[in-house]
């Protein structure tokens, strides 16, 4: 069996990410679908301290970017991703709507088991019908434009948002965008996705599961069953079944990596590179560390996010983000986006136990790309952390 250093476990990871691609100097959607080749999805979340998460795995690897591309992307013929539960709430290419078909029939079958929304098939009837007379429609629109007869449904918004997320879920209805708001626009699935991508066939179950998981190892370069299982969220049986199949084929590569307790897998395409230049900033929903014992396997980095922590009992902040620099993550900070008086934020800086010296001009440098791209000209530094006064000692306002 073939055996691996952490180093190249490592280096190979971040090849798979995009970490190797050079950056256009002005990204145009064929940086983004490049990029997007590489991730496979970006995860939605609705926290907006600094950025929405699913924006920032872009700049980390294509650097300052219109984020008009991705609207594009997902919002205009010919839609080039879509929202689903990929990993969580993602987007993903468009093409992998069939792929999902299953998964979709999973909820729609366990439907009467869905404990924070009861079975009112007349409520789904009567949202779908109104979906389908008006276009795409939020669920304060809906909640707006639908009867309230108690006597009938006794329902309320917070229930017909419920029932649009089965709907959802279960592929009745597609997410055709999201408002100034960020709230979802629901449309029928024939309006979102291309007429060709609904023509396919609805692949088997293992056919489904083999095509997600080589994309997950794809993405990953090498990975455990379990890295490969949570990509995609995945059962373990459903993974571990496609593994065989594609170790069989020779799509990947059995290997051990020093250190890891379980066997690992090699993607047979995967750059094994002498070095990764990168300087990038991570959100904590980039892939790269969303699965937080990989993060721990590959950097020697214990991370935790800490928005649902109480103020005090927080170690570093509340929005941190990894700092990578070279193959290695080198710190941490602690980043708010001021909108209103133009600042970008460092709450906190933090460096690992194993950072190069170089690390504070490297960060200040990347710190004050990220707020020219955020349009917040002014970077302020708080006094707090151990990188905190280079920081200003670099230039960067205290």
């Amino acid at each position: 069996m073939q055996s691996m250093s952490v180093a190249q476990a490592r280096r190979t990871a971040l090849a798979a990410q995009g970490f190797l691609d050079k950056p256009h100097a002005e990204p145009t959607m064929r940086t983004f679908l490049r990029t997007l080749e590489r991730t496979g999805v970006l995860q939605v979340d609705s926290v907006n301290v600094l950025q929405r998460a699913h924006f920032m795995p872009l700049y980390s690897r294509m650097g300052p970017y219109d984020v008009d591309l991705l609207r594009r992307a997902a919002e205009r013929r010919p839609r080039r991703v879509v929202e689903y539960w990929a990993h969580v709430q993602a987007f993903m290419p468009v093409e992998l709507w069939p792929v999902m078909q299953h998964r979709m029939d999973d909820y729609r079958q366990t439907r009467g088991k869905w404990g924070f929304v009861q079975v009112d098939d007349e409520l789904e009837r009567s949202l779908l019908a109104e979906i389908a007379d008006r276009g795409a429609s939020t669920a304060r629109d809906l909640d707006d434009g639908l009867p309230r007869s108690k006597d009938n449904w006794g329902w309320n918004w917070s229930k017909t948002r419920r029932v649009l997320d089965y709907l959802y879920t279960s592929g009745q209805v597609a997410i055709a965008g999201r408002n100034s708001q960020f709230e979802i626009r629901y449309d029928l699935p024939e309006r979102v996705i291309p007429a060709a991508v609904l023509a396919q066939p609805t692949p088997t179950r293992a056919e489904a599961s083999l095509e997600l998981v080589r994309r997950a190892a794809r993405s990953h370069g090498v990975a455990t069953v379990q890295d490969l299982r949570d990509y995609y969220r995945m059962t373990v049986d459903d993974t571990a079944a496609a593994v065989d199949t594609l170790v069989e084929v020779g799509e990947l590569v059995p290997v051990s990596v020093a250190g890891w307790k379980r066997p690992a897998y090699l993607h047979r395409d995967a750059r094994l590179p002498r070095r990764v230049d990168a300087r990038a900033l991570l959100s904590p929903f980039d892939p790269v560390v969303w699965e937080r014992a990989r993060t721990e396997a590959l950097f020697d980095f214990h991370y935790r996010i800490e928005i649902y922590v109480p103020a005090e009992k927080r170690v570093h902040g509340y929005y941190v983000l990894p700092f990578l620099l070279g193959d290695r993550v080198v710190a941490r900070v602690d980043l708010k986006a001021d909108r209103k008086a133009g600042r970008l934020l460092v709450q906190g800086a933090y460096a690992e136990p194993s950072a190069p010296a170089e690390t504070a001009e490297e960060l200040a440098a990347e710190l004050r790309r990220l707020g020219g791209w955020l349009g917040l000209p002014d970077v302020v530094v708080a006094p707090r952390g151990d990188l905190a006064p280079a920081l200003r000692t670099l230039g960067v306002a205290g």
